[in-house]
């Protein structure tokens, strides 16, 4: 008996470690609602026997209780998982699935069709080796067809199944088939799309899934399961580009080791290669290639390891170690391609987060070149982006990185974008190429510095930003403050919100994107004037905590006071100096803070002055007080 269950734990083991050797392909189902993706995937599960009797059983209750296929097995429901989508019939979320077969391992996605869920297909096909697009024969090429085929040839997924389902509600005609085929090759031209394979089946009865269908003897082409054992995975190409390694992680366990660790992007590595460290462009060579299993004499697009290096070098999280002979570019102006995904639009001049790899950054979309018509791939003017939205995008960071054009490496050339305050990621882009000037331009060194500048006033320059409602107070206070100081001998200049637009943003109106471009600029020029060695004072109601944030983020930690003139809107509206309220409410004016457009008032201000509780020269002493007690002005003369 012993010996019989030495024999059996040694198949186990055998038949454990092939499986880890299989190769793992990511696919995607996508396509127009109830086209048949869930069906696919639940007899795709079904047939490679990956369900438990009790999964089966559930699916078999199910089906009665949910399905539309009569007494049979209603596979879509092994994949539809939420409530809302067995009751609705139709996919949300994007669903997950595992199967394997002995040739290949498989991971799907199972992606929403519905066109108000394009962020989550964008989700789900974001790491997908293969697309499967599936048509209903019925209806051949629809809008959401040619939408999700721009997403995929988009993302960078280059091989595409068309998988012409249904063809048993057509009596399997070829001559449908070949219409379908004829109709969507001329699409797939124009976006590029070149590794095309077209699959007549019918998901439901099983007909060219595993084994060739004896209902289409005029077919001659593989089964859907034929080519995804044998499709080239993108692992496999990507061991042929140059080697890049973006560190996620400094492994420093004691004084005597310090390594590099991370996931092989591309290429492969070698004990002895030079590689070049980017952004800063320092070299060295690989001394180990380090895994928990020992050491290794290569390692390859995929694997995760640490390398050490020979020399002692500063890498830090979110650096990218690359080929000598092919290093990564490095920049910090792109052209991009942006996908929404938030229910609050995008707007140019607007500062978020930017995770590229491990690496973090602020980023700032400085222009939309133009917005994509998914469905005409017409290229539309567009000052927004809103939810679902697609468009080519000028995007600025506040310092380099290393990337690699999105079409040649996805890892190192796509990114995120996060909402600085809520942590939300609200869209997804791809890098096309670096921009000239960020190659062209660089930041010239000059002997008088601010520290010189404001030596010679006497004066630490810094921005006291005031914010609040129209009619609050800002401008009065402001003027009474510059007059206090002007007084003390102090170098000083206002920025006002009426003044500004007479000149530097007389181009710019109240719309949401436009507030937020007047405030970049006058954050801009309130960091030039600093740099003189100024106190400039600005009087904006700049509605939006991110603009105000951003701003903030020009200048120095203690450079930045922000002024909170907490005037509420009754008052404000009571004292409405120049009869702007009462035409917002005759609906005279549009986008009025506080009746049509929201104020965010500061969170946590360095100063918080109640108009209503003291005069205006009481306001200003305030402001002075804060100064002198902050070592940002000397204290007053007698």
């Amino acid at each position: 008996m012993a010996h019989v269950s030495d024999l059996i734990a040694t198949d186990i083991e055998q038949y454990l470690k092939a499986h880890e050797r299989k190769s793992l392909l990511r696919f995607i189902t996508c396509g127009s609602v109830d086209d048949g993706k869930s069906t696919l995937i639940g007899r795709l599960l079904y047939e490679s026997k990956m369900l438990f009797e009790d999964q089966l059983a559930a699916v078999e209750a199910d089906s009665r209780k949910w399905g539309t296929q009569g007494e049979e097995i209603d596979f879509a429901l092994l994949v539809d998982g939420l409530a809302a989508e067995r009751e609705q019939g139709i996919t949300i979320d994007v669903a997950y699935r595992f199967f394997s077969t002995d040739k290949r391992k498989f991971i799907v996605a199972d992606t929403p069709g519905h066109e108000q869920y394009t962020r989550n297909m964008v989700t789900g096909a974001s790491t997908a080796d293969v697309a499967i697009l599936m048509v209903d024969a019925r209806k051949g090429i629809l809008t959401q067809t040619r939408r999700h085929s721009y997403l995929v040839s988009l993302l960078g997924i280059r091989h595409i199944v068309v998988a012409i389902n249904k063809m048993d509600l057509v009596d399997y005609a070829e001559k449908t088939f070949r219409a379908i085929v004829e109709d969507y090759a001329a699409f797939a031209r124009q976006l590029g799309l070149q590794d095309v394979t077209f699959i007549p089946m019918s998901a439901f009865r099983g007909d060219n899934i595993l084994a060739p269908s004896e209902h289409m003897p005029w077919y001659h082409g593989t089964t859907l399961m034929g080519y995804l054992e044998t499709v080239e995975i993108d692992d496999a190409r990507m061991q042929r580009e140059p080697f890049r390694l973006p560190v996620q992680w400094v492994n420093r366990p004691n004084l005597d080791f310090r390594g590099f660790a991370g996931q092989v992007a591309s290429g492969v590595i070698r004990p002895g290669d030079r590689v070049r460290v980017q952004p800063s462009g320092r070299q060295s060579t690989v001394a180990r290639i380090v895994t928990r299993d020992g050491d290794l004499a290569q390692a390859v697009a995929g694997q995760s390891v640490t390398l050490t290096l020979a020399d002692e070098i500063d890498i830090s999280r979110g650096d990218v170690i690359s080929t000598v002979d092919a290093p990564a570019e490095v920049a910090d102006q792109f052209e991009t391609t942006l996908v929404w995904m938030h229910d609050e639009p995008m707007l140019p001049g607007r500062p978020y987060l930017m995770k590229v790899g491990a690496k973090t950054v602020t980023a700032t979309v400085t222009a939309i070149k133009h917005q994509v018509n998914v469905n005409t791939l017409e290229h539309i003017a567009a000052k927004k982006l809103e939810l679902n939205g697609i468009a080519e995008c000028n995007l600025s960071l506040d310092r380099p990185i290393a990337f690699d054009p999105y079409p040649h490496n996805r890892d190192t050339g796509g990114f995120i974008l996060i909402d600085r305050l809520s942590s939300n990621t609200v869209g997804a882009g791809m890098i096309n190429f670096a921009l000239r000037r960020a190659h062209n331009i660089h930041f010239q060194h000059v002997d008088v510095d601010k520290a010189a500048r404001a030596a010679m006033k006497g004066q630490k320059g810094c921005v006291l930003w005031l914010t609040g409602l129209s009619g609050a107070g800002k401008s009065t206070i402001a003027n009474m403050v510059e007059k206090k100081l002007h007084a003390m001998g102090r170098h000083t200049y206002l920025l006002d919100g009426d003044n500004v637009r007479h000149g530097l943003n007389k181009d710019l109106g109240f719309t949401d994107a436009d507030r937020v471009e007047n405030i970049r600029r006058v954050g801009e020029v309130a960091r030039l004037m600093v740099d003189a060695g100024l106190i400039v004072m600005t009087a904006f109601i700049s509605p939006f905590r991110s603009e105000r944030r951003m701003a903030r983020g020009l200048l120095e930690a203690d450079e930045f006071v922000e002024i909170h003139v907490a005037t509420p809107l009754a008052v404000a509206e009571e004292r409405d100096p120049k009869g702007l309220y009462k035409k917002a409410r005759r609906g005279e004016l549009k986008n009025f803070t506080g009746i049509d457009s929201p104020y965010e008032p500061p969170e946590t201000p360095e100063l918080s002055i109640d108009t209503t509780a003291c005069t205006v020269e009481e306001a200003a002493d305030q402001v002075l007080a804060y100064l002198e007690q902050h070592g940002l002005i000397a204290g007053r003369a007698p």
